[in-house]
């Protein structure tokens, strides 16, 4: 009952906020940040979404029936099926293949066996025979059942080659056929038009060092973890590098050797070679840098167990009311999948994932419910979209990308969540990304109008932004964001929302603990939900789509998708 009241409560507090303004929208989110009115049916929908709704959708994705909802694995599959059933029971069309609600991915899981032989041959000392997990970790991407490698290892800072910001750690020298050492991150600057300043730019992710070690003809790239650079410790890294991790179909070549390593195992190969890690880092910080040889190889024997898989996409349509539009939409996002079960791991192995990402889900699937409850309906269709193996490197979404259920040229907005913590009652909202947009007059007047402070990305030098499935739909051009809470909670000082995260990134991110608790308070979650709900309909109702702001890096993007 005091949970039921305190939900009655805040719902009155938005009704109370969300103020109705006259019609007349801003086109794609112009200057004047005007809304457009919610119809009355619609702001009757919207009152309906309920925290406990979101909470049996948690409850039931993270139980452990569902082992994890590891990609390709059963309780994935079983996970898939429900977001499926519910989508049918709100009403919504099916906008997978052949007229299901189901699209496949096709996928290849490769599992580094215990066969595999990972040594560092130091130009000086002894062979450094590296532990699997505990000193690194490896993957095959050429998804072959074997290779072999045995090649010089340089040193090339960051690895980014960057000419609008005027970097090049490569300088021209010749990689091909070399293993590349290489911090994650980007270097440190203040300067927001230098690399964004704090701010995360995708030169600092790992699957753009990936990426662009390929690029340039390498054979393997080393990423060395340092819990600052990461923004997470390396249990983490061992936890989502450990057994089978998901790769969509290879298209021509491919590292044979994708890895991390532990600083430890970098500073003393830099020792053993002669050199010195912390002053290679510093230097690595200057544009004068130039690759380093270290006189070391790398001998590797990749053994891997290879399995050709599909997992699936689950997608819905609500179609729009307004012939004129309804070929085009405003999607939203959530991730299902997480890590499934470690069999090596002792004690509790499931990776139930409650916070990371069946909160998410549960947001979805009440926004979803929403909308397909709504006595009226939005002018532009609505998409909704769970994609499976975020966890793997944003592969569903990036293949959803890439065959997106109609053209990316006519989504408006891509409206993402992932991993909103069950916290209770938010007084802020983070859009981060939103800023980059067209519609973010629109958002600002949302949240306002929510009574929710817009809080800047509370850590940007972790590049949240690049980090979950928006980002895959951002490169295909579409205008999106994540909507998740700030770190100031009612009732609470910013710092216990500040202190909840870091307690989370260190003791339960990617770990077993991610579990369902009935404690948890999914009133933040339901607002969040409402605001989504509320800033899709208005996109929805737009004279015209919305666009990436200009001279964004994704404007090309979306031009061409306009072509």
């Amino acid at each position: 009952m005091r949970r039921m009241a305190r939900f009655a409560l805040v719902c009155l507090i938005v009704c109370a906020g969300l103020s109705v303004w006259a019609d007349g929208g801003s086109g794609g989110g112009g200057s004047r940040g005007q809304s457009v009115r919610l119809p009355g049916a619609a702001f009757t929908a919207l009152e309906t979404i309920n925290p406990e709704r979101i909470r049996w959708h948690v409850r039931y994705l993270s139980h452990d029936l569902l082992e994890g909802r590891g990609t390709g694995q059963r309780g994935g599959d079983l996970a898939a099926e429900y977001i499926a059933t519910q989508f049918a029971e709100y009403g919504l069309k099916p906008a997978g293949d052949h007229g299901t609600y189901m699209q496949r991915v096709p996928l290849v899981g490769i599992t580094t066996l215990p066969e595999t032989r990972f040594s560092l041959i130091p130009k000086q000392g002894e062979t450094m025979n590296l532990k699997p997990l505990d000193e690194y970790v490896a993957y095959d991407q050429t998804q072959q059942a074997e290779s072999d490698i045995d090649a010089d290892v340089v040193f090339v800072g960051y690895g980014i080659e960057a000419p609008e910001y005027n970097w090049d750690d490569y300088k021209g020298v010749d990689v091909r056929g070399k293993v590349l050492l290489m911090l994650v991150n980007e270097p440190p600057s203040d300067d927001p038009k230098f690399f964004k300043g704090k701010a995360l730019t995708y030169y600092g992710r790992w699957t753009y060092k990936y990426e662009e070690g390929l690029r340039k003809g390498a054979l393997g790239v080393l990423l060395i973890h340092q819990s600052q650079m990461a923004s997470y410790p390396w249990e983490v890294v061992r936890n989502s590098n450990s057994g089978e991790k998901s790769f969509l179909k290879a298209e021509g070549r491919a590292l044979k050797v994708a890895s991390w390593i532990h600083l430890d195992v970098a500073t003393r190969l830099a020792a053993a070679s002669g050199m010195n890690l912390d002053k290679m880092m510093t230097a690595a910080q200057s544009r004068d840098f130039h690759p380093v040889s270290l006189g070391a190889r790398l001998k590797a024997h990749m053994v891997s167990k290879v399995r050709n898989f599909e997992s699936n996409n689950v997608l819905a349509v609500l179609p729009g009311n307004d012939k004129r539009v309804s070929d085009e939409a405003v999607m939203y996002t959530a991730h299902y999948d997480h890590f499934g079960i470690r069999p090596d791991m002792p004690g509790d192995n499931i990776f139930n994932g409650a916070d990371d990402n069946a909160t998410g889900c549960g947001i979805l699937l009440e926004v979803a419910r929403a909308f397909g409850s709504s006595a009226a309906k939005p002018r532009r269709s609505i998409l909704f979209a769970a994609v499976t193996a975020e966890e793997q490197g944003l592969l569903g979404s990036e293949y959803l990308g890439k065959h997106p259920p109609l053209a990316a040229g006519k989504i408006s907005l891509d409206l993402n969540y992932d991993d909103v913590k069950p916290l209770g009652a938010p007084e802020e909202v983070q859009v981060a990304g939103a800023e980059r947009t067209t519609f973010y007059p629109a958002v600002e007047a949302m949240a306002k109008d929510f009574r929710l402070t817009i809080r800047p990305d509370a850590r940007p030098e972790a590049g949240h932004f690049y980090r979950s499935d928006h980002f895959s739909l951002a490169r295909v051009g579409i205008p999106s964001f994540s909507i998740n809470e700030g770190t100031k909670f009612k009732g609470h000082a910013d710092s216990w929302g500040v202190e909840q995260e870091r307690e989370y990134v260190e003791k339960h991110y990617h770990q077993p603990s991610d579990e369902y608790r009935p404690d948890m308070d999914f009133v933040g979650d339901a607002a969040m939900a409402r605001f989504g709900f509320a800033l899709g309909w208005e996109a929805s109702s737009l004279s015209k789509l919305i666009g990436w702001q200009k001279g964004d890096e994704f404007e090309a993007a979306r031009v061409k998708s306009q072509q």
